[in-house]
């Protein structure tokens, strides 16, 4: 739906001719895919934390390395594609 604040590091620092030329759905996307990271690494930390589940703790660390390599990755594929353009 593209609405709202873009909370995305390329938005936020380009400038406002950038932002205005910039295709923002891919960085909408972007955002939302991690910021649904986030809330299940939270949740999965509430739900150790609630039910004193010490296991829990690991899947947390895959999740949160999963999150770190697929910001840091799709960054690069956008700003390729960017670049072809």
């Amino acid at each position: 739906m593209e609405k709202g604040f873009l909370f995305n590091n390329a938005y936020i620092w380009a400038s406002k001719q950038e932002r205005e030329s910039m295709n923002k759905k891919t960085y909408y996307r972007q955002s939302a895919v991690i910021f649904l990271l986030l809330s299940l690494i939270f949740l999965l930390n509430g739900i150790a934390v609630l039910y004193h589940i010490s296991w829990i703790f690991y899947i947390v660390i895959v999740i949160i390395a999963f999150t770190l390599v697929y910001a840091v990755i799709s960054s690069i594929a956008i700003e390729r594609k960017n670049q072809q353009k």
